[in-house]
């Protein structure tokens, strides 16, 4: 896998990945806020990838999804490196799905499949929430030592 990323001022970066590009910022005064933190990128990427995962299987299973949402929430250490020690994971989903079996797509993905969560999770505890149609399927915890 090759990257390159690629400073263009003050602290802003373009990274990119073949013909796909991202700008890379952070908040004033150190930088312009004209894009999303290096932090930001990684809780989209964890987003993303558990995403890609729970939409495979729940379309394996033969769920209907009409919307899916994740939302993270994740708190800082104080000190310098200022890493997450917690990261708290709401996937919310909408649609004919059945709460058992996309409650079991996303602990698949959250003890299986997901590699950005099987990276962040030996650093970062990783908890999850699953609400289906508004309602609670259930909660778990990253767990890829299964």
């Amino acid at each position: 896998m090759k990257v390159a990323v690629k400073w263009n001022n003050g602290l802003q970066f373009t990274g990119s990945a073949g013909e796909h590009q991202m700008l890379m910022d952070t908040v004033a005064p150190l930088g312009s806020d004209s894009a999303a933190s290096p932090k930001q990128v990684l809780l989209m990427a964890i987003c993303g990838c558990s995403g890609m995962d729970v939409i495979s299987l729940l379309k394996k299973y033969k769920q209907t999804v009409e919307s899916f949402s994740i939302f993270p929430d994740a708190t800082a250490v104080e000190t310098q490196p200022k890493v997450f020690n917690d990261l708290h994971l709401t996937f919310e989903l909408k649609g004919e799905i059945d709460p058992k079996l996309a409650l079991e797509a996303v602990k698949l993905s959250m003890t299986k499949y997901c590699s950005v969560s099987a990276m962040v999770s030996k650093v970062t505890k990783i908890t999850y929430a699953v609400e289906v149609n508004g309602n609670a399927a259930g909660e778990g915890a990253a767990d890829f030592s299964l």
